[in-house]
């Protein structure tokens, strides 16, 4: 059976997750990482020399890790065609946001999550917490562009694309809970969709925003 390995309050766990809930394959989930530490021991390096995770492990021995990769793959060998889009410009689409997602977005909200989530309130710098809401904000007015012109990020159907930057999204939506007058309605309109999605409702919404 499939095994991933990583604790399930990791964005690019949950990243993962949702593709495997897409995907509706048979897997089983092992907490590493975090709290739940094990990601220096000589077994988990042997899979993984980041000590970071995911990771994927499959029957056959055969491991992989960056969580992009692992949804990439999985989209390419149990959902071609739709997880991962049929067109090859479609695609290529679909891995451009996934970039985008790790390039832009991820360094953009850092130190939104971390400032308002993982840090006291009596310790919290709020001038950085503010710049780092505004970078977010200002990305995805750049994915809020795209979504004026296609229904999903890489065209007119759900795509692995539409998991990394649906994450942020989620993060977004959490910790900006006032987002009037953002310029952001596609991106709104696009995410109201991701989450009634049976994979997200399944594999991300259950689990705890820390």
């Amino acid at each position: 059976m499939l095994k991933i390995w990583g604790r399930n309050t990791s964005i690019n766990v949950q990243k993962v997750m949702w593709a495997i809930g897409e995907l509706n394959l048979p897997h089983e989930r092992i907490d590493v990482g975090g709290a739940f530490g094990r990601t220096k021991e000589p077994f988990y390096l042997a899979m993984n020399p980041n000590s970071l995770v995911p990771t994927l492990e499959e029957d056959d021995g055969f491991t992989l890790w960056e969580s992009n990769s692992i949804v990439r793959y999985l989209a390419a060998k149990y959902g071609a065609g739709t997880l991962e889009p049929q067109s090859l410009q479609e695609r290529a689409r679909a891995s451009q946001w996934m970039d985008w997602m790790l390039t832009v977005c991820a360094p953009a909200i850092h130190g939104l999550f971390w400032g308002l989530i993982r840090t006291p309130p009596e310790k919290r710098d709020h001038k950085h917490i503010d710049e780092a809401r505004e970078k977010t904000t200002e990305a995805l007015r750049m994915l809020d562009a795209q979504l004026g012109k296609t229904a999903f990020v890489a065209g007119s159907a759900f795509s692995m694309g539409d998991i990394p930057v649906g994450l942020i999204a989620y993060r977004y939506r959490k910790l900006v809970p006032d987002r009037q007058g953002l310029g952001l309605d596609n991106v709104e309109r696009w995410f109201l969709g991701l989450e009634q999605r049976k994979a997200f409702r399944e594999q991300i919404l259950p689990v705890p925003f820390t």
